[in-house]
């Protein structure tokens, strides 16, 4: 993936509903919702506007309740964080592209942090109509829910500071304890990689959070943890001002293994919301503030030059 390249998709637990971000504008004081969001919002130091166009082509049940209700797996760097430990306020790179989304479309993306593994049941649900969580698009997941495509990444290594096992790509992995996610791209690669591991298997160990591998890691219980090549770099640069963790760089795989297509999951039931959110989104990568806002996550390399639709091929 790009991120949670992998699957972040989740039960509904009762968790706390977070912040939700200020967008839209208001075009006429008789629209209730309109009347409710500003006329601009500033994220990544970009003014966004509302397009009127792009609003009027939305679902009308969106237009009238003003709100596109969106899943988010939280904490996951750089892509949805808390801005304080134990506080329900968000930040992160799909929280603000949610901003500049909501923004461009006079709605507000409210974000509601979800188990991961239940994002997608959830949509299919009806509990919400979207998901902007790290997600990879690919053609199982696109059998229930649709994806507009913002970035391509894939799967990076992280080590100890130092990187003490010496390891330097996916078979150094090989007869090491790894820590990964549940029910993410990463799990899968780990699996796949086993039979190159000429029967000295990974010890692969999967935890229900990424923080929770993460830990993992720090405390020396496992030699690496693998996660999308993002996360790892964020990771490796901001834990303890740079001092806990490294990132491995394998200049056979220099954006990260098997690198993939992630997007915006919109539910099949809201084909117009998706058709709206992906000209937003490619109104937002044109007038630049798409690149400035993964620029402020230190990933703008990762960020695509074209809204594509459900872009995975396998």
């Amino acid at each position: 993936m790009t991120p949670r390249s992998a699957s972040r998709h989740l039960v509904v637990a009762a968790a706390s509903t977070a912040l939700v971000c200020l967008l839209g504008a208001c075009d006429s004081a008789s629209d209730t919702a309109d009347a409710k969001t500003p006329a601009s919002l500033k994220i990544a130091g970009v003014t966004v506007k509302k397009s009127a166009e792009l609003h009027a082509a939305l679902p009308d049940a969106i237009k009238k309740s003003g709100t596109v209700r969106v899943a988010t797996d939280v904490p996951y760097a750089p892509f949805e964080m808390f801005v304080k430990e134990g506080e329900s306020e968000l930040t992160g790179l799909d929280y603000d592209l949610g901003q500049a989304l909501g923004a461009r479309l006079g709605v507000k993306f409210a974000f509601t942090p979800q188990k991961f593994d239940g994002i997608v049941p959830a949509i299919q649900a009806g509990k919400f109509d979207a998901a902007m969580s790290a997600i990879t698009d690919n053609k199982e997941r696109q059998q229930v829910v649709d994806f507009v495509d913002y970035s391509q990444s894939g799967s990076g290594i992280l080590v100890a500071k130092g990187n003490p096992k010496k390891i330097t790509n996916l078979d150094g992995l090989c007869g090491r304890k790894v820590a990964v996610q549940a029910a993410t791209n990463q799990l899968k690669l780990l699996k796949a990689h086993q039979k190159e591991c000429g029967g000295k298997n990974i010890d692969i160990q999967t935890f229900p959070k990424d923080s929770d591998a993460q830990l993992a890691l720090r405390s020396g219980k496992v030699d690496a943890e693998v996660l999308t090549k993002p996360a790892a770099g964020w990771t490796a640069k901001t834990a303890d001002a740079g001092k806990t963790f490294d990132l491995v760089e394998d200049a056979q795989a220099p954006g990260g293994y098997n690198a993939s297509p992630n997007g915006i999951a919109i539910s099949k039931k809201l084909p117009q919301l998706t058709d709206a959110v992906q000209k937003a989104l490619q109104s937002l990568i044109d007038d630049g503030t798409v690149k400035k806002i993964f620029a402020k996550y230190g990933v703008a390399s990762i960020a695509v030059e074209s809204a594509t639709k459900n872009a995975a091929v396998d």
